[in-house]
């Protein structure tokens, strides 16, 4: 039930800019809306196999139905980033920050994401094949059970940024 509250929240904030009241009072605010970042950058649709993003500010930055095959976004900050229904077939995100992004229904093929901060990311009905986790930072991100169990099976390292070991940040037994 908890799953499926957070999301809901996540799809208003997604699909509603601006603020919202939470449950129990408070806001939050969704990217394009009112918030610490500037406008949104959106790839809806788009074709960026083989683009290199190495390095950038993409905060907030919205991809929805995008094909990432072989794009580089080593290094990218992606902080509140919005990836949906796309393919990251061999992407390397080697030492990006994910940090409170939405990543729904979103396809990891042979991608390289060791040394990526996924704090607080919500990783909901997203698929892991193949894929390098060495280092990963995964605390307080929302997996489904089945996806942390798989990911545990390859977790190993710290991640170099905040210093937690991939294992712990997955909770893995």
């Amino acid at each position: 039930m908890p799953t499926i509250i957070a999301l809901i929240l996540a799809s208003i904030l997604v699909f509603f800019p601006g603020r919202v009241m939470l449950p129990g009072g408070g806001y939050a605010y969704a990217a394009g809306g009112t918030s610490q970042y500037s406008p949104s950058l959106s790839y809806d649709n788009a074709v960026l196999n083989g683009e290199d993003f190495s390095g950038k500010n993409l905060q907030t930055a919205v991809f929805t139905n995008a094909k990432l095959d072989d794009t580089n976004f080593a290094g990218a900050d992606l902080t509140g980033v919005v990836i949906s229904s796309s393919i990251l077939n061999r992407t390397n995100l080697h030492g990006a920050n994910l940090t409170q992004s939405l990543l729904d229904q979103v396809r990891f093929v042979g991608a390289d994401l060791s040394d990526a901060v996924f704090m607080e990311a919500m990783m909901l009905r997203s698929t892991f094949k193949d894929v390098n986790i060495a280092g990963a930072d995964f605390t307080d991100a929302i997996l489904g059970k089945l996806q942390q169990k798989e990911l545990c099976k390859i977790a190993d390292g710290v991640n170099p940024k905040t210093g937690v070991a991939t294992r712990d940040s997955l909770g893995c037994k």
